[in-house]
């Protein structure tokens, strides 16, 4: 077998261990907020980018379509966030954090960047950076592989 095969599968083997255990332990902090992940996404997207279409929120936290509109659904209900007519298009419905959800998302989210620091403080800022930059080289190499089937 090819080195090269064999170190890029090894590579992949450990950073999918490592996602399961970071997912693991930011999952168990999210929850402790009452939040589950997909709920935990679509609120920390409208806490950093504001109101947003629906359509929108989906892809940006890896819902299809029926799963984001059920999430939005769920977090209507809890008071969490509102969603209304778009005043340019009828058939776009804006979803927005309400106070409460802005209350909760802001707290949920200090903690979970708090934990995120404590996993990734045995790294320097120059190992952060090069792993940062590493994966984002990745992704989007998988991204446009997958775009040419």
């Amino acid at each position: 077998m090819n080195r090269g095969f064999q170190r890029t599968d090894h590579v992949w083997l450990v950073m999918m261990k490592a996602m399961r255990a970071l997912t693991r332990y930011a999952a168990a902090g999210i929850e402790e907020t009452g939040l589950g992940l997909s709920d935990f996404g679509v609120l920390e997207i409208l806490l950093h980018k504001g109101p947003l279409p629906v359509n929108t929120i989906g892809p940006i936290v890896d819902l299809t379509p029926g799963s984001i509109s059920t999430a939005v659904e769920r977090l209507v209900a809890k008071g969490l966030v509102s969603r209304v007519e778009s005043a340019e298009d009828r058939r776009v419905r804006i979803v927005a954090l309400t106070p409460r959800g802005k209350d909760l998302i802001a707290g949920a989210f200090r903690k979970h960047s708090l934990q995120m620091n404590r996993v990734f403080s045995e790294l320097s800022p120059e190992e952060l950076s090069t792993l940062e930059t590493a994966l984002k080289k990745a992704g989007k190499t998988a991204a446009r592989l997958m775009n040419k089937s």
